[in-house]
């Protein structure tokens, strides 16, 4: 039975590969003696916070091309599907999957919680859904959500991803309020591996989530005034230092490092564990042009520069294989986000947080001075990738910059908003590329047409607005899967 197989399988990680290291997922049981009463919710809870920032540092490869943040290494050739934007249904077959398999998890972990009446558990596994269930209605529009995970249904239909929106709202409120109104349990502290049984902490992080959905529906749903009501007057959203990170004691060996720095950064035996991923020519341009001191953050040195002068250098994404621009040659991921093995692995910045946050005051929808939040925002970025002397860098690049002045916002509500998620767009490199491209559709403010694959059999001038129901789904769920989708034209419900 497919609840009792996958619960299991969390189980037995959990309690085995995972757990048989004291101090990285330090729930220490024997699989052998796993059963279904055994099953609780702070067993479940720690791999799957693991398995939310997994899935936050390696599921959007692809996006970091589209949106021109990364692009291949002349050493290789870009992915057919990939740049010419002709994708089919196998593309997004492992997305879907592996976020409805975390999803699953903190699906037991509400409703276990809930039975065995441990609300900071149940509030947590409503958050942590909440932001996965956006992800992937902003992937794929209308998805399973009601009838998932209900083990007595083996296929289940597809919500309207509106309705999901104005769930995941309901659901963060009765978040909010599990945890405001409960104690938080003694052992929160080494259950919750992302905030360590900050209850705080949980709301802001749960009206940062509810403010990314009204900031969603921006075009849809201009003035969502009693929401952003609930947001102000239970603390407002994440600020400075207050990153949504998942850390279960990651160490520097095979299979435990942190997540985005093992895949992108070294692996244990010191070989760089990313030969395929570059600077984007796209992002680093628009670095260079604006004095940008965020690149050495963003992006390595490359470890052979054909000029000495230039040291960051990227590719074109489409472009074919060339020497000229192969892996020592050009930029590899950099040190302000591969930083070291043991890195905690972001879920929700601070900065995307507090971009938001500059978007809705001014949009007026929280109070705050506008100029204000935004300048903020752009400093956090620079605190937060840990550029030198951050501060005084960022006072530099805000008096500066062509593209970070204030002066230079424009004069319309239009303009102003453009110009803040230009800058949250920058901020975002390589960090969520998700949220960039849910920018893009929403506003179409960046990336322009320069960031396009220059692949010549591209079979369109603008990026997809969509993946494609996966073929894995279609195979099992076939009747309930929406048809006639394409990936340009089948905009999802908020991209007006």
């Amino acid at each position: 039975m497919k609840t009792i197989k996958i619960i299991l399988f969390t189980a037995l990680i959990v309690a085995g590969s995972l757990g048989c290291k004291k101090g990285f997922l330090d729930i220490n049981k024997n699989p052998n003696n796993v059963t279904e009463s055994s099953i609780t919710p702070e067993l479940i809870l720690p791999n799957a916070m693991h398995g939310v920032g997994v899935q936050t540092a390696l599921g959007y490869g692809f996006l970091n091309n589209w949106i021109g943040y990364w692009s291949p290494s002349g050493s290789y050739s870009p992915s057919t599907e990939e740049s010419t934007y002709n994708i089919t249904t196998t593309f997004g077959d492992a997305k879907f999957n592996a976020i409805n398999n975390v999803l699953f998890d903190l699906d037991n972990v509400e409703k276990r919680s809930a039975a065995a009446n441990k609300p900071y558990y149940r509030a947590i596994g409503m958050v942590l859904k909440a932001h996965l269930f956006q992800n992937l209605v902003d992937i794929y529009g209308n998805v399973p959500y009601t009838q998932a995970f209900d083990p007595a249904i083996a296929s289940p239909a597809y919500d309207k991803a509106e309705d999901i929106y104005a769930n995941l709202q309901v659901k963060l409120d009765t978040a909010v309020s599990l945890f405001l109104k409960n104690p938080v349990p003694l052992d929160a502290k080494t259950i919750d591996i992302i905030y360590g049984g900050n209850a705080t902490l949980w709301v802001k992080f749960a009206n940062t989530l509810k403010l990314r959905l009204l900031i969603r529906q921006s075009k849809v749903n201009a003035s969502p005034t009693a929401e952003l009501a609930k947001i102000s007057t239970n603390g407002g959203v994440l600020m400075s230092g207050e990153t949504v990170d998942v850390n279960p004691s990651y160490i520097n060996d095979v299979n435990k490092q942190s997540p985005f720095y093992g895949t992108y950064g070294k692996q244990p035996s010191g070989v760089d564990a990313n030969e395929y991923y570059r600077a984007n020519n796209y992002i680093l341009g628009i670095l260079k042009d604006n004095g940008d001191t965020r690149i050495g953050r963003f992006f390595a040195p490359a470890a052979s520069p054909t000029s000495p002068s230039n040291v960051y250098v990227g590719t074109t994404y489409g472009a074919p294989p060339d020497d000229a621009v192969n892996g020592t040659h050009t930029s590899n991921i950099g040190p302000g986000l591969a930083g070291s093995a043991t890195q905690a692995q972001w879920i929700l910045t601070s900065v995307e947080s507090m971009f938001l946050y500059a978007e809705a005051v001014a949009r007026g929808w929280l109070a705050g001075d506008a100029k204000t939040a935004y300048e903020n925002a752009v400093k956090e970025s620079f605190i937060w990738l840990g550029v030198p002397s951050a501060g005084t860098a960022a006072d530099t690049y805000l008096t500066t910059a062509v593209i970070g002045k204030w002066a230079n916002r424009g004069s319309t509500p239009d303009s102003v908003i453009a110009f803040i998620t230009t800058q949250k767009y920058i901020a975002l490199t390589g960090i969520n590329p998700l949220e960039a491209w849910s920018d893009y559709r929403r506003l179409g403010t960046q990336p322009k047409s320069g960031a396009t694959s220059v692949n010549p059999a591209r079979i369109s001038a603008v990026l997809p607005v969509r993946l494609l129901y996966p073929s894995s789904e279609i195979a099992v769920n076939g009747a309930n899967v929406p048809k006639s989708i394409n990936q340009f034209t089948s905009t999802i419900f908020w991209d007006k």
